[in-house]
């Protein structure tokens, strides 16, 4: 039995782990952190999950009880907390934030996208779990970078969902305004385009060319819809034989015939892949749910990896048919 402790537990991400994790037939919650809430049932911050624990939050960190700690803290705050806390040497650690995405001197974490890194994640002692843009634009691109075929530049578009900002209520999140409305942010700008780039150079070394991303602020939920193209000299059929060969033993990912939407992936960890072809140019759609397969459902999932279990464990989530 996993043993699992989890660290800024009162926001949507850590909301979604409780959830997964307390069905999980393999794990045990140690402890659930929070200053702001410590002493409150846990269900009184997550309504949902009203009848299935009684857990409290403490604002205590007992790292000898568990196995493994998912930090779901603000950005920034999780370099503190590695540089600040001592931490058993045996301790795995699962990070949610952008802190250590990128690779840069010191940083000892890997990368937990596991259609790109798989085997390291497996060894690994400290994960950087991916963002959910880069997550679902990731899985748009990654064969193809995979067998050298970005060969010009790349155009996203991507919409998430209003719990892609968080929970913590912000001018843009207020329903008033989100509500039957949409609009573009950073464009261009993205943080998340620095792990992308990353991940693509790691797969297709020589890629240079521009990576022109337009994020848009949909007026739903939760969903995240990606729409890519490039220039592309082979045909549909050539294409989707590339995209189903680099994803067969990945069992997240589905390409599809059938051109998705959101509603398809939300409440699952499940990435569905769908192209199209114009002229030269190869359209690529790819949806997921924000706060699954692209934060917490993909913790658990690289969980799984680090500690030998079957990589659906826990996993097995229905999507909300209506």
């Amino acid at each position: 039995m996993i043993k699992v402790g989890i660290i800024g537990g009162a926001g949507y991400t850590a909301g979604e782990l409780l959830r997964i994790l307390l069905n999980h037939t393999e794990t045990e919650i140690g402890f659930v952190q929070s200053t702001s809430n410590a002493g409150n049932l846990i269900s009184d911050v997550h309504d949902d999950l009203l009848g299935d624990t009684d857990l409290v939050f403490t604002d205590e960190m007992p790292f000898e009880k568990v196995d493994v700690v998912f930090l779901c803290m603000g950005h920034g705050k999780s370099v503190e907390f590695m540089q600040n806390k001592n931490l058993p040497g045996s301790l795995k650690v699962i990070d949610l934030s952008h802190d250590f995405r990128l690779k840069r001197e010191g940083n000892n974490f890997v990368y937990g996208l596991p259609e790109l890194n798989r085997e390291s994640i497996k060894t690994a002692k400290y994960i950087a779990n991916p963002g959910c843009f880069a997550t679902g634009i990731q899985l748009a691109l990654l064969p193809l970078a995979a067998n050298n075929l970005l060969i010009d530049e790349v155009h996203v578009q991507a919409i998430t969902g209003s719990t892609g900002a968080g929970q913590k209520p912000t001018e843009t999140s207020h329903f008033s305004w989100r509500n039957n409305n949409i609009s573009a942010y950073k464009i261009f700008e993205h943080q998340h385009e620095g792990e992308i780039l990353q991940s693509l150079k790691q797969l297709q070394p020589g890629f240079d060319k521009d990576f022109n991303f337009v994020p848009i602020r949909g007026n739903h939920t939760r969903g995240i819809f990606v729409s890519a193209y490039i220039n592309f000299i082979g045909s549909l059929a050539e294409a989707n034989e590339l995209f189903e060969s680099y994803y067969k033993s990945h069992p997240f990912v589905f390409v599809t015939k059938t051109n998705p939407g959101v509603k398809q992936v939300v409440n699952t960890n499940k990435a569905v892949i769908y192209l199209e072809k114009h002229g030269n140019k190869l359209v690529v759609i790819s949806v997921t749910d924000n706060l699954l397969k692209g934060a917490s459902g993909q913790a658990v999932q690289n969980m799984n990896l680090m500690f030998g279990l079957d990589e659906k464990a826990g996993l097995n989530l229905k999507p909300v048919a209506f």
